[in-house]
């Protein structure tokens, strides 16, 4: 067998014949797998364009709105745990675009983003739509390169993606000037090679198992991206046999089965108190796959910084993550797969003292997921109703998403997730995101019910997405929640400034005629009892539908009135 350093492999890489560097570039996304690319087109990368146009392997998705493109490339990196592809045009298409990447970055997701950039002659000079990417996502993105030597096509390809997929994935910016796309690329395509996971060693499990044998009131936190099934699997192993409760990271509720004995709730905005007391009063953390952002630690409240009084094990795949903020007892790097593949092959001790504590945990937790009594005059729909019988009704693998709002607080606390990948909700408190990713998903597999639930304002960031849908074939639901203002900025007014409502109102659309003038289903809600029948002809409907709810604007969360 010869290895790379072989003549053999340095004279192919001699005699490759030349080509446009436009299809260079398609050739690497072909050799690393990619089948779909969202995009808004631009005269910056033409020639990348042209390319596709020989590459029918690979779909093109035109949406409506760079913004509305990241978002889908987000999410559809998060379904398929490979790098979701985004395509956008120099300045305003990149800008537009950058949403998409907070996301990504947020919500560790790999993503490959190109953008369109000005001739190389030209930088420096405030040139038509110039922006340096390098200043504007250095922060944001994973890595932002941009490529000047089309003879580096697949070398920087090979890279981009190796970088948004390992460690903790994320997004990576790839500027591409639009006279280099003109120039003949003469180096081979770097193949795609799969990296290695590292196994948790074992004196390093026999630390973990240790002080889980010590501990008298142990919680486990679950999150993070790309949790294959097998981990699923490995997890509620590991929970089953330890009898521990366990906990998911923000908007990570997709990870464990909800109806799992050993699920104790949510870490997320509208915690349930008697988990965060719960986790109060623990003596031991085993952290896998997520960070302890603020989100989940209540604005590091909850858990301080940068000492616990607990024990803490904090298990991530990066190690710049590790003792970022929290100084672990102990700090393992590892990607949680093989994480919990370790856990679930531990013996635990004949006898676990935190049994009463397990269960309550799930106690608690079942109590906080059945509705609370409506108020004295409640109007309109009744959301956790809606969720409930969502919950009921769709399938396990049905995916929701849902992008930022108070609405989304029913959601987490009703609806029960039952299979992995079926939650999209941005970590970031994106607004818009909700539309774009259910239509990522509709098109990723035609198969799954897609339903996205969106607040009024939220929907209409990206209510243009709807043509999308139409174009493509995408089969969902959309369920707009109308209370006819930003419900979470509301919220917040009310508490710092009562009765003095400004730039909080706000007026939309005939929302189920909007969504006809684009072929949809649509039917506008107004009683609770009227749900099922009009979420079932919705369904019945095929293809894309819209359900327009509307709610209590006085509602502002399920057990809280704005006169609260």
């Amino acid at each position: 067998m010869k290895d790379s350093l072989t003549p053999d492999r340095a004279a192919d890489a001699q005699a490759c014949a030349p080509r446009p560097a436009g299809r260079a570039l398609v050739d690497a996304l072909r050799g690393h797998g990619v089948d779909r690319v969202f995009c808004v087109p631009g005269e910056s990368y033409l020639e990348v364009l042209d390319a596709l146009y020989d590459a029918p392997e690979i779909e093109l998705i035109v949406t409506k709105h760079e913004g509305a493109a990241a978002d889908m490339a987000e999410a559809d990196g998060k379904l398929t745990g490979r790098p979701g592809i985004c395509m956008v045009t120099r300045g305003p298409g990149a800008t537009h675009a950058s949403i998409g990447v907070h996301i990504a970055q947020q919500d560790s997701t790999p993503m490959l983003m190109f953008v369109g950039q000005i001739a190389r002659g030209h930088v420096g000079r405030e040139a038509f739509q110039e922006v340096d990417y390098q200043a504007m996502f250095g922060s944001l993105a994973k890595w932002v390169v941009e490529i000047n030597d089309a003879d580096r096509i697949p070398e920087i390809m090979a890279r981009a993606f190796h970088t948004a997929m390992s460690g903790r994935p994320g997004p990576v910016v790839i500027s591409l000037p639009e006279d280099m796309l003109l120039d003949a690329c003469h180096t081979p395509d770097c193949p795609a090679l799969p990296l290695a996971p590292a196994a948790v060693a074992p004196d390093t499990l026999a630390h973990i198992t240790d002080a889980l044998a010590a501990a008298q009131r142990p919680i486990v936190f679950i999150g993070g991206p790309d949790w294959s099934e097998t981990a699923r699997q490995d997890l509620a192993t590991f929970l089953e046999r330890w009898n521990l409760p366990a906990s998911c990271a923000f908007r990570r509720q997709d990870v464990l089965d909800n109806r799992n004995p050993h699920y104790a709730g949510h870490m997320s905005l509208g915690m349930n108190p008697a988990l965060a007391r719960r986790i109060r009063e623990s003596d031991l953390i085993l952290a896998i796959g997520t960070r302890l952002g603020d989100v989940m630690t209540d604005g590091y409240t909850l858990l301080e910084p940068p000492r616990l009084a607990q024990k803490l094990i904090h298990i991530h795949a990066d190690a710049a993550e590790l003792n970022r903020v929290f100084q672990a007892d102990l700090a393992v790097q590892a990607r949680a797969a093989e994480a919990v593949a370790a856990l679930a092959s531990a013996t635990p001790p004949a006898r676990l003292p935190w049994g009463d504590w397990t269960r309550s945990a799930r106690a608690d937790h079942e109590a906080y997921s059945i509705p609370p009594a409506l108020p004295a005059g409640h109007e309109g729909v009744d959301m956790a109703f809606v969720i409930k019988h969502l919950s009921q009704t769709l399938p396990d693998d049905a995916v929701l998403a849902n992008g930022a709002g108070n609405y989304s607080v029913w959601l987490h606390r009703f609806y029960e997730y039952r299979a992995g990948r079926t939650q999209l909700a941005p970590t970031c408190g994106a607004m818009g995101y909700g539309l774009p990713a259910a239509v990522a998903t509709a098109l990723r597999d035609k198969s799954r019910s897609v339903v996205c639930l969106a607040g009024d304002g939220c929907f209409l960031m990206y209510p243009q997405e709807l043509a999308t849908a139409a174009e493509y074939g995408a089969s969902l639901v959309v369920i707009v929640v109308d209370n006819g203002m930003y419900g979470t900025i509301r919220m917040h007014q009310e508490r710092r400034h009562p009765g003095r409502v400004s730039g909080t109102r706000l007026q939309g659309p005939d929302y189920a005629a909007l969504a006809r003038s684009f072929g949809a289903h649509a039917e506008r809600v107004t009683r609770s009892e009227d749900f099922p029948a009009a979420f079932a002809r919705a369904r019945e409907a095929g293809g894309l539908a819209l359900l327009e709810l509307r709610v209590d604007p006085r509602q502002i969360t399920p057990t809280m009135r704005l006169a609260d």
